[in-house]
């Protein structure tokens, strides 16, 4: 339950806070804008992604920088695919009739043990710090007879931009 009301939290700050998540207007690399249609429609796959877009830009505002639309770090990303999969397993334990191949193979990836390998694997950049525990041997086994023909995702429910510049 508290998961909830983390993205019910994030929702809110999307809402009201439009220095970081605005709806509509030109934006920056230091600005969010979530689409307009994540208010609008409730179809859980939708969601889930719309809680993934929040966790990871929130995250990449976190970390800072000259652009945080261009930070991309281990932990971001694996926050964001955790919360990802809380959304979508919450709502299939709610009884949701919503299927999604890809979040589906996502939660085996999960209940498998291999989150964190899976970010890696597919998802790494040079500048991440990847901890010593993610065992990239053992996941490449398990995707070799799990994951054939298997094409990871990101649907990011928003966009990053650049800010109007200052009129003064």
């Amino acid at each position: 339950m508290s998961r909830f009301y983390c993205l019910a939290a994030a929702l809110l700050i999307a809402g009201c806070h439009p220095s970081i998540y605005v709806r509509d207007g030109v934006t920056d690399g230091d600005t969010f804008y979530l689409a307009p249609r994540a208010l609008a429609d409730d179809d859980p796959v939708l969601q889930s992604w719309v809680t993934y877009s929040l966790m990871r830009s929130a995250c990449q505002l976190e970390v800072g920088g000259e652009n945080p639309a261009r930070v991309s770090t281990y932990k971001c990303e694996l926050k964001a695919r955790q919360h990802l999969l809380d959304s979508w397993q919450e709502k299939r334990e709610l009884g949701v009739p919503r299927e999604d191949a890809y979040l589906d193979t996502l939660l085996a990836v999960r209940e498998a043990g291999f989150l964190d390998e899976y970010t890696v694997y597919y998802f790494r950049r040079d500048s991440w710090q990847v901890p010593v525990e993610v065992d990239l041997d053992a996941f490449r086994d398990w995707r070799g007879a799990h994951l054939q023909g298997h094409r990871p995702e990101t649907r990011l429910i928003g966009f990053w931009g650049y800010r109007p510049a200052s009129p003064h």
